[in-house]
């Protein structure tokens, strides 16, 4: 990972803009959509856009006064780049290529425009009204996770690639469920040690599981595709485990 992706919280921060023209115009119209407040007072603000001919020098006076810096198209100045966003707030979905090349985060985010359903941010808000209701109704937090997981899945209830009519009263009908708190268990053999071969089934259960049972030889590029908060373990004989859990072998 060559940059940690983040969601800034601009609302109400002060934020340095300098330069004009059309690139200084288009960080305007992100900064205020965001909820920033443009100033150009640098002892103000947190961080700094700079859309104008800037050098190492200009930047290190920025970082003197403490503030992170986006200079546009010098990604080698940069503290921060700014992605591709395909906005549908709540939801959004950041595509950055760590400065490579802003027109293959445009390609990208114009592909996954057309697969995100207009109504994702509805569904969102669906999901974030009814925590409360899910945390009475499933109050482990594997518990609430097999619910999400289950309602989230491809072709489940709340598919977010497809429009969901009233996810509120599908939320509700999952929740009139009882819920299946059986241990779950899946092995995965590796026919490589490429992650690029993993099939569909086996990224959606490294996704899913609570816990990834492996040896030492499996490599870290594999462990990796697993959910981060997934409990590791390279014990063989681990007893029965609330959720999901997912044995990794390399093929013989």
């Amino acid at each position: 990972m060559d940059q940690l992706p983040v969601f800034l919280n601009l609302k109400g921060m002060s934020v340095l803009l300098v330069g004009d023209g059309e690139a200084a115009e288009a960080k305007r119209r992100l900064i205020e959509a965001a909820g920033g407040v443009i100033t150009s007072d640098p002892d103000a603000a947190r961080i700094a856009f700079i859309a104008a001919d800037a050098g190492p020098a200009d930047v290190a006076v920025l970082h003197a006064q403490g503030l992170l810096v986006n200079v546009v198209d010098r990604p080698d100045l940069c503290d921060f780049t700014v992605p591709a966003i395909i906005d549908r707030s709540p939801v959004i979905v950041a595509i950055g290529t760590g400065g490579a090349s802003a027109t293959l985060a445009k390609a990208l985010r114009e592909r996954l425009e057309a697969m995100l359903p207009a109504a994702l941010g509805d569904l969102a808000r669906s999901i974030r009204a009814a925590r409360a209701r899910v945390t009475d109704a499933r109050p482990t937090p594997s518990g609430r996770r097999r619910f999400w997981d289950r309602l989230l899945a491809s072709g489940g209830a709340l598919d977010p690639l497809r429009d969901v009519p009233d996810p509120d009263a599908r939320i509700d009908a999952a929740l009139a469920l009882s819920d299946t708190r059986d241990a779950e268990r899946h092995e995965i053999v590796l026919a490589s040690d490429d992650p690029d071969d993993l099939t569909l089934r086996q990224l959606r259960l490294l996704s899913r599981a609570d816990t990834i049972v492996h040896g030492n030889d499996v490599p870290t590029t594999i462990l990796d595709r697993s959910r981060r908060d997934a409990v590791r373990l390279t014990e063989d004989i681990i007893g029965d485990r609330p959720g999901l859990t997912i044995i990794l072998r390399r093929a013989s």
